[in-house]
């Protein structure tokens, strides 16, 4: 990957890092057990028939949805036009937990690490051993590579 793509995927990962950071320190939601929109409509005492003419379904589908919901097989069209039938907003992200930039460094040590694992295994059956230290900066240097060269960082190793 050249230097400048690479300079641009550590700028995105950057950005990206800034608008998850908030969302990193929270303390994660316990949905309802029958669900958000059920636990909503209920709240503000709108029945079932009720809901249904305000998102243009027949009644039937609003157990559905519910029952969808609670089960985890929603989709996130339908869950963003109950939110506005109930003059709500969906808020969905993905947050990754820990940085963004601290989780390609830890994956870049890691393979590093795998791949010398096999070279010490060879080297102390051939009684070549490395100094713990030695091999600790080997891994270092390895891992800075494989951050140079993306391809590398999410390959199985």
């Amino acid at each position: 990957m050249n230097s400048k793509k690479r300079n641009l995927n550590a700028l995105a990962r950057w950005a990206l890092d800034q608008q998850l950071k908030p969302l990193r320190t929270m303390e994660p939601l316990i949905r309802p057990e029958r669900g958000w929109i059920r636990a909503i409509r209920e709240s503000i005492g709108m029945t079932t028939g009720q809901f249904s003419k305000r998102l243009g379904v027949a009644q039937p589908r609003i157990a559905a949805l519910e029952r969808a919901e609670a089960n985890e097989v929603v989709t996130l069209k339908s869950l963003r036009q109950a939110a506005e039938a109930l003059d709500c907003v969906l808020i969905y992200a993905v947050v990754p937990k820990a940085g963004l930039e601290d989780v390609v460094k830890a994956r870049a040590r890691y393979v590093a690490e795998q791949q010398l694992k096999r070279t010490d295994q060879t080297m102390r059956l051939e009684n070549q051993a490395v100094s713990r230290a030695r091999l600790e900066r080997a891994r270092d240097d390895l891992a800075e590579e494989i951050l140079r060269d993306y391809k590398r960082l999410w390959a199985d190793t």
